[in-house]
Formats: C-alpha cells, structure tokens, sequence
C-alpha cells in the first residue's frame, strides 16, 4: 500500500474530487476509464491555475492531445470517496510536456491509481505537432 505524505504534495498541483454514481460501475466501484477523466482535469486546473485560459489557445490555433499513456491501477475508489488528483509537470520538449499523476482516497491519502501521460501541442487546422507557446515554455521551465 502506498501512501501520500505531506512532503510529496509540495510541488504538484491537487484537485480533489468526489466520485459520484455516475462514475462507478454497478458495485459502486470507479470505472477505469474515469480515472482518465480525473487526470484531464488535473491538468486543465494546474494550467488555469499557473493563469492560461484554454480559449486563448483555441483562438490562436493550437490544441493539445494525450500522446502517450501509461497508467497503473493500484487500489479501487469507491463511490462518495474524496479524491485528491494531482499534476506534476515532469519533463518537456518543443512539442510536448510530460506529467506524472496520481490518484488518492483523500480519508487515508492510499495511493489508487497513478500515470506518467505525454501532451502534444498541435495545430487545430492541421492535427500536426506545432511549438509550446512561449508562455506554456516558461510555465515548464520553472515547473518541470
């Protein structure tokens, strides 16, 4: 069993979220697919909460997909359990950012689930890989 400690939570962003029926499978246990639901908006509040807007990339042409996925399923969430989903920007490159991110009961901080995932930037128009935007470059170079 793995837990949460205080001082792994100092530098990743958390979100916490609450596991709703609509998130488990008729045992009241969360499907695994959801988990990846949990981890998207992990990373969409870490961004808003370093102040850039998703509509402003949208606007200027660029978007931003899972590359690559590796996730490991340690522990089922149950439903009404408190989550807390962390993001922790990890690596990155011109085209993509790494991040590593966990999953864990918010009651005894245990360790459910936990990913390495890769984001590209591309081009809306054209799906190809396009530059980070200076401003997502600085971001990882203080976060990473």
């Amino acid at each position: 069993m793995i837990f949460l400690t205080d001082t792994q939570t100092s530098s990743r962003f958390e979100l916490p979220i609450r596991v709703y029926i609509e998130d488990t499978d008729a045992g009241g246990i969360v499907f695994h697919a959801k988990y990846l639901h949990y981890m998207e908006r992990a990373r969409t509040e870490w961004i808003r909460s370093e102040g850039v807007g998703l509509r402003a990339g949208l606007e200027h042409n660029i978007s931003y997909v899972v590359q690559r996925m590796n996730i490991n399923y340690r522990a089922p969430a149950k439903l009404d359990d408190q989550l807390l989903v962390t993001a922790e920007p990890d690596d990155f490159s011109r085209v993509w950012m790494a991040f590593r991110q966990r999953v864990y009961r918010a009651s005894d901080r245990q360790l459910l689930c936990d990913a390495e995932v890769r984001v590209a930037c591309i081009a809306l128009d054209t799906g190809r890989p396009q530059r980070l935007p200076e401003n997502m470059l600085e971001i990882l170079q203080r976060t990473a």
